[in-house]
């Protein structure tokens, strides 16, 4: 453990965040100001940057998952997969999005319902309801897993096909070669990204339980009340941390997908059911016809901030997450082949996505259409409400309140534990089994630092704090491409099954 608090990439990286926590404290609105301004000049110059790059992430995943490098297992070839599937999907849905998934599910159809996306859109109306839905589809579909897929085939490539570690400045040894001063920054890089990815997701889901108990309970949406929950978090993922990978994030991913399938069941039998199954297929076909206008959309003509808060923001988001969720899913996919790895990441934790949006998400938008309510005013005035106001147009809504109370709060901890392990492990050289103290040590600076975001400003100071951190390490990932492909090259493919009969 002591070499671990002597690793430079464990030492600087943690000052610099403490540093951040530090002057957050002292200096909240000066901190949110500064954040804003960088915010505003990365978006502004480098978002195209963004789009592009996803969108190559996209077609590089498709052509290899069809290629044949598709066979290559992450892991000796006669190895098996570690965990069965219902437990395999669970972690990747828990540690990628099911939490902003939970606070974004209803709150951004309803978001694009009110402000459409394009200046052509009447508000609140049939043909702005199909393009919110459509919309809110290609935000969490293949184009955001991409990015993980990418990260996390070459984590477990590099941990289980060649045994060595599984550190983001290994995955591009193959350009940068054995420069040790630049590996330690490229490793720092990516701590900092993971740190400020996460506690922009943990933010997400305090700022929704805060605002679901003003609104449930009737009690002030504080700053204090968000960090009492941030608080109650820490204690319970440093609690969670001493179980392991095997047990506590096992068991509590397990739960996840359960609470998570339990909420959707229920609303989709319980709300408009037809309503739902039509516009989630038409909403997957609408994405798919779109794909590629919406993956390049930028408005240099017409001005405007939609792509810039919307779009570009989910991009770094997911850059900024990466390194994490990477690191996480490589851990638990060793044994799949390269192709098994890319459809199930890139395929399933999106189409389950869709079907809760399109449930969550359908069912606020036909009773606005349909019973003229007014959710989507509702969700304009506080987006952290949407959930809980959805919820009073259907059977059981206290009890379906307090199912999404706990089902946010095992997400939570989920991806804090998951979190905790990541950082401990790339502070730590790699170790799949990192110290306690030194998971401890990242999980207070991860509270530390999403309660100084809350404090210094809210939703946009997290907004912010991801869009910075992501913008070098998306040309991290970049060269990580080009390193899969030199090394991908060199090795020995599986020899083809004789077609029975054959001789």
């Amino acid at each position: 453990m002591r070499k671990t608090f002597q690793n430079p990439v464990f030492s600087i990286s943690a000052i610099i965040i403490l540093i951040l926590v530090v002057i957050g404290a002292l200096a909240p609105k000066q901190f949110g100001a500064v954040s804003e301004r960088l915010f505003l000049f990365t978006t502004t110059n480098f978002g195209w940057f963004y789009l592009f790059s996803v969108f190559i992430f996209v077609l590089f995943l498709i052509v290899l998952a069809i290629s044949k490098y598709g066979k290559i297992r992450l892991g000796p070839q006669d190895s098996k997969p570690e965990y069965p599937f219902f437990t395999w999907i669970g972690m990747l849905f828990s540690a990628g999005f099911g939490v902003g998934l939970v606070f974004w599910g209803i709150a951004e159809p309803m978001s694009h319902f009110f402000t459409p996306p394009f200046e052509n859109l009447e508000p609140q109306n049939e043909q702005t309801a199909r393009v919110s839905m459509g919309y809110s589809f290609f935000h969490w579909g293949i184009s955001q897993w991409s990015v993980f897929t990418i990260v996390g085939m070459m984590i477990a490539f590099l941990q289980f096909r060649k045994e060595k570690n599984g550190l983001v400045s290994t995955a591009v040894e193959p350009i940068i070669g054995q420069r040790e001063g630049v590996k330690g920054v490229i490793d720092t890089l990516a701590v900092i990204a993971t740190v400020m990815g996460v506690a922009t997701s943990i933010g997400f889901g305090v700022l929704q339980m805060s605002g679901g108990i003003r609104y449930v309970f009737d009690l002030p949406n504080s700053v204090w009340i968000q960090l009492i929950i941030m608080a109650v978090l820490f204690v319970l993922y440093s609690l969670s941390s001493f179980t392991g990978l095997n047990k506590g994030i096992k068991w509590l991913s397990n739960i996840n997908l359960s609470l998570c399938l339990l909420l959707l069941i229920f609303v989709f039998l319980t709300g408009p059911t037809v309503f739902i199954l039509n516009a989630f297929v038409l909403g997957i076909g609408d994405y798919i016809n779109l794909f590629v206008s919406y993956s390049l959309r930028l408005t240099p003509y017409l001005g405007g901030t939609w792509v810039r808060d919307w779009t570009i923001f989910y991009w770094a988001w997911v850059i900024a997450w990466s390194p994490f969720v990477g690191a996480f899913i490589a851990r638990v996919s060793r044994g799949r082949t390269i192709r098994e790895f890319i459809i199930g990441v890139l395929i399933i934790p999106p189409l389950i996505a869709c079907f809760w949006i399109a449930t969550f998400g359908g069912t606020a938008l036909y009773h606005d259409l349909m019973l003229g309510t007014n959710i989507a005013e509702v969700v304009n005035e506080d987006v952290t409400v949407a959930l809980f106001e959805t919820y009073q147009y259907l059977p059981m809504s206290i009890g379906l309140s307090f199912v999404s109370f706990l089902l946010i709060f095992t997400f939570l901890v989920t991806s804090a534990d998951s979190a905790t392990y990541i950082l401990g492990s790339m502070t730590s050289r790699g170790s799949l089994h990192p110290a306690t103290a030194v998971k401890l040590t990242w999980g207070f600076l991860i509270a530390a630092i999403s309660a100084v975001l809350l404090v210094a400003g809210g939703l946009d100071a997290l907004q912010t704090a991801s869009l910075i951190a992501a913008l070098p390490f998306t040309i991290i990932i970049f060269m990580i491409v080009i390193a899969f492909m030199k090394m991908i090259r060199k090795e020995s493919l599986p020899p083809r099954r004789k077609r029975k009969g054959a001789e």
